[in-house]
């Protein structure tokens, strides 16, 4: 194998494909990245649950394939100088030349490597840019508690031309509907994609360039597409039955695969809450910057407290004994409970994603699915709540300031009930062990009723402040 290739081409492959290789691996070889010179060059990983393939551009004077330690060829790729880098095989080493650098890599033994999988039929094809804006938006609201596997994925709800993400760690729920070109237009199915992974895939995604979904549905060897119209098997349920196995995410010459989480997301239509009493509308970069200026001095339990009075908000958070900080920010407010208080870091997190609606990358220019953006300066944030108890929804604000008896602004259900650490409200955001009290019945679909649903949603849980003795 001898094989040519641009330095900058090759790190952001190599990267790529990295990312995706097992920080603890079973067996030694399913740390490698497998290199085939031929038509181009193809790099490629799989450890059995997640496997990434990119295709790129190489001048190959000896096609050969060669099995390499893929930490390690990331690093010298990360370092080596803007030259091309030749690549050479012999016996049972791989060497790579980039200007003076030279490095020698052992290769690992390319027969115990295990095939990729091939990708299931394709579902249909969503623009890359959407993907990735959505991504950003719903990721952060995933788990990272590994005990409740259910919670720590993206569930890609698919009814028709549109997606729906939904992710949530029970304290806190981020929804958003995209379009998308199904290749079945009765397709009605549901993915539950480990955060992770989506987050990955949208990292490359860029607006204009088509992504190709491809599942597993309902039921062993069935094509996404023999799913269609299959629906839960609770009686009277509109919800659709999870896909099973592989879901492969293709688009701009890379293709990821990624196992799929067991079970059923919870039910997400019916948390949000049928209707508010209190609504508040802010200027979204200036009300952003306060929350993230106020929150420095926030102890890791403490609230930043948002009161509301005449045409203003007053921010305002503390460590006992240690620092106060307090702000102020022009606001419009309707309701009778002025005051609620939230964790940051969750207030944070919406924050920022509901700006990606009115960034350039809510129009689908940007792939990084961190959920890291300025906040924009521009337009406003709407918070609608009922109590200082009960979940709060944030979303991007219409043109218009209604008033909070308007009833157009919110579709679903009322919030579940759950216990929840200290200090935190009981209105969590449970799973489906149980139906919630005051929960409507299954197949009531309220969300339908109302055209005028934000595209984005983020429904978080207060924190109650203790009264002082």
């Amino acid at each position: 194998m001898k094989f040519r290739v641009e330095r900058d081409a090759l790190g952001d492959a190599v990267a790529w494909v990295a990312r995706a290789l097992p920080s603890r691996p079973v067996v030694p070889v399913l740390a490698g990245l497998l290199l085939e010179a031929g038509d181009g060059l193809v790099l490629s990983c799989f450890d059995y649950e997640v496997s990434a393939r990119v295709r790129i551009d190489a001048e190959v004077a000896e096609p050969g394939t060669a099995l390499v330690p893929g930490r390690l060829l990331a690093e010298i790729t990360r370092s080596l100088p803007s030259q091309s880098a030749e690549f050479t095989s012999a016996a049972d080493a791989v060497s790579l030349v980039c200007g003076s650098a030279e490095f020698m890599l052992v290769t690992l033994p390319l027969e115990e490597f295990p095939a990729l999988p091939e990708p299931p039929s394709a579902a249909g094809t969503v623009d890359g840019g959407a993907l990735a804006a959505a991504a950003a938006q719903v990721v952060p609201a995933a788990s990272r508690d590994d005990t409740l596997p259910m919670l720590t994925g993206v569930c890609l709800d698919f009814d028709g031309e549109k997606i729906t993400l939904a992710a949530t760690d029970r304290y806190r729920l981020a929804v958003r509907e995209i379009p998308w070109a199904p290749a079945d237009p009765a397709l009605r199915a549901a993915a539950l994609v480990p955060a992770r992974t989506l987050a990955d895939v949208a990292r490359t995604m860029a607006a204009g360039v088509p992504v190709t979904i491809a599942f597993g549905a309902s039921g062993a060897g069935n094509a996404v597409t023999a799913g269609a119209g299959q629906r839960s098997s609770r009686p009277g349920s509109e919800e659709p039955r999870p896909a099973e196995g592989m879901i492969s995410f293709a688009g701009g010459g890379r293709r990821l695969t990624a196992r799929l989480i067991a079970g059923e997301f919870i039910r997400y239509r019916s948390r949000f809450p049928s209707e508010f009493s209190c609504r508040a509308e802010v200027p979204a970069g200036p009300f952003t910057e306060a929350v993230r200026r106020v929150s420095l001095v926030a102890e890791r339990a403490s609230p930043v407290r948002l009161a509301f009075g005449t045409g203003m908000v007053v921010v305002e958070a503390q460590a006992e004994g240690r620092a106060r900080a307090v702000e102020t920010v022009p606001a419009h407010f309707d309701g009778d409970e002025p005051v609620i208080s939230f964790n940051p870091h969750y207030l944070l997190d919406g924050l920022a994603a509901v700006a990606i609606d009115a960034s350039p990358r809510g129009s689908g220019t940007s792939g990084d699915a961190s959920g890291e953006v300025p906040p924009a300066s521009g337009g406003r944030i709407r918070i609608e709540f009922t109590s200082p108890a009960k979940p709060a929804l944030i979303t991007w604000a219409p043109d218009a300031v209604p008033s909070a008896g308007d009833q157009h602004a919110v579709p679903a259900h009322r919030a579940a009930a759950k216990s929840v650490p200290d200090g935190v409200t009981p209105d969590g955001i449970e799973p489906d062990d149980a139906e919630p009290d005051g929960a409507e019945p299954d197949g009531v679909e309220s969300e339908d009723a109302s055209p005028e649903v934000a595209a984005f949603r983020y429904l978080v849980v207060p924190l109650r402040v203790q009264a002082k003795a």
